[in-house]
């Protein structure tokens, strides 16, 4: 029995088969344009702001307690901004200071 892409886009996730999904989903791609996907981390750059040790995280791609490590350490305080709770890290300004600081202590 072969359904179309109505049906399949109409049902519930737990109803559908793995094929199903995956027929939808790449009509969907195929309706949305490109079909490309982008990283998180690109699309973030871009903006040029990110928010928190979980913005910082998708930036440079390591992980939360690695984020937190190199926040911590102080070495990227130029880029932070921080009022009460909310922590606004300048992507370009902590991705050239990590740059220079890698170039003179090297990596441990």
């Amino acid at each position: 029995m072969e359904k179309s892409i109505l049906d399949i886009l109409g049902m519930s996730l737990f109803q559908t088969t793995l094929s199903d999904f995956l027929e939808g989903l790449k009509f969907r791609m195929q309706k949305s344009g490109s079909g490309e996907v982008r990283p998180v981390a690109t699309s973030l750059s871009n903006k040029g702001l990110v928010y928190g040790t979980f913005g910082l995280v998708f930036v440079l791609g390591c992980s939360v307690s690695t984020a937190q490590r190199i926040k911590s350490s102080g070495v990227i305080d130029a880029a932070i901004s921080q009022n009460g709770k909310v922590v606004v890290i300048d992507v370009e300004r902590a991705l050239d200071i990590l740059r220079v600081s890698n170039k003179k202590w090297g990596r441990k």
